[in-house]
């Protein structure tokens, strides 16, 4: 448990306090304390339902870590809960940790189980300038949310940067690699838990942004709405990449059909040829004494050049039609697809930035 208390008149923060001092110090409404607590123990306990006279359903609540973010307003404080992202978060596994808080008059209160990065800078922030706590302790909360919403923004470069490399994958890949199915569903697992919780966590920044409660300064509302704008843009990129995934398993499974298809294609071509040529080869190899090419001296020689000259007849009409591409026509046809793909892409996300302004 750490206390931080910071004096408005004369603008010093100090810390270390002991959980004494805490009574002495809400007593003062020129302070603004924030206390954050890594683990609700029995003391910490005592002192949320105790000296702060919190609701002990609230911090029984905030002892669990399975709750989805919220808002709740009381008389005297306000209670929340909100998610932060940990520090194994890929595109591939996107986890999250959740933070719970109590906002007052002039304090707040911090639970997280696990560590933070978002509150330790905030805690390095304050040491370096105290003065940034002179705007309110609404203003310390916005800071906090802040930094949690600019670690969403971040992951999301990431997801976009995991999509185009996957979708190049999918079309540079000359053989059918299984494994990019395990990334794909990998990946829309990630962005449905994005989407899932950037939405929930938009209602809380909504209804702090917007003047609902009266311990969010008037003065303090437009930082809060631009973290609620910051999030709308997550939410808004989570909706695009949901889509742009879903056009990943259409595109893999398109591949894998046109590749299956090609290796049907060459295997017909295959068999064409061996057909006449396995016709000609049964007819001379049937054991009758009765026929004449048998007898002739050049006859071997004959039969093998009318079966290259039939394989050659064939292998030019399958040409002319367009069965069989050269190099080039591969490697144009491959471009082709791939700016298709791309500009698909772009236009999702522009379309829902467009949706946005």
């Amino acid at each position: 448990m750490e206390i931080f208390a910071y004096q408005k008149k004369e603008g010093k923060l100090t810390k270390d306090h002991s959980v004494e001092d805490i009574p002495r110090l809400l007593k003062d409404p020129d302070n603004i304390v924030w206390i954050d607590i890594q683990e609700i123990d029995e003391q910490a306990e005592i002192i949320l339902t105790g000296t702060f006279e919190f609701d002990p359903i609230l911090v029984q609540d905030a002892k669990q870590s399975s709750n989805h973010p919220k808002i709740q307003d009381f008389p005297r404080y306000l209670f929340f809960t909100v998610h932060g992202l940990k520090e194994e978060t890929t595109p591939y596994n996107f986890v999250t940790k959740e933070i719970d808080g109590f906002l007052g008059e002039n304090f707040l209160v911090t639970h997280h189980n696990e560590d933070s990065r978002s509150i330790e800078e905030i805690k390095q922030s304050i040491l370096k300038n105290p003065s940034m706590l002179h705007k309110g302790v609404d203003y310390l909360l916005y800071q906090i949310l802040d930094r949690i919403i600019d670690s969403y923004i971040s992951i999301t470069d990431e997801f976009n940067k995991k999509i185009s490399e996957i979708e190049d994958r999918i079309l540079e890949s000359e053989q059918i690699d299984g494994t990019i199915l395990e990334e794909i569903m990998s990946l829309k697992r990630s962005v449905a838990r994005l989407s899932r919780i950037g939405s929930r966590q938009e209602r809380v920044l909504y209804r702090l942004s917007h003047g609902e409660f009266s311990l969010i300064q008037k003065s303090n509302i437009p930082p809060y709405l631009e973290v609620y704008d910051h999030l709308l843009r997550v939410v808004a990129l989570a909706e695009s990449y949901r889509d742009l995934v879903n056009s990943l398993f259409n595109l893999h499974f398109n591949v894998i059909t046109i590749k299956t298809n090609e290796a049907i294609k060459i295997m017909t071509i295959i068999s064409t040829i061996m057909l006449p040529l396995s016709l000609i080869a049964g007819i001379y190899g049937m054991n009758f004494e009765n026929i004449p090419e048998l007898k002739t001296r050049y006859g071997y020689f004959v039969v093998l050049g009318v079966m290259l000259l039939i394989a050659t007849l064939l292998l030019t009409y399958f040409w002319r039609k367009g069965w069989l591409f050269t190099i080039s026509e591969r490697k144009s046809i491959k471009n082709r697809k791939s700016d298709a793909s791309i500009n698909a892409s772009q236009n999702i996300i522009s379309t829902n930035s467009d949706t946005q302004r």
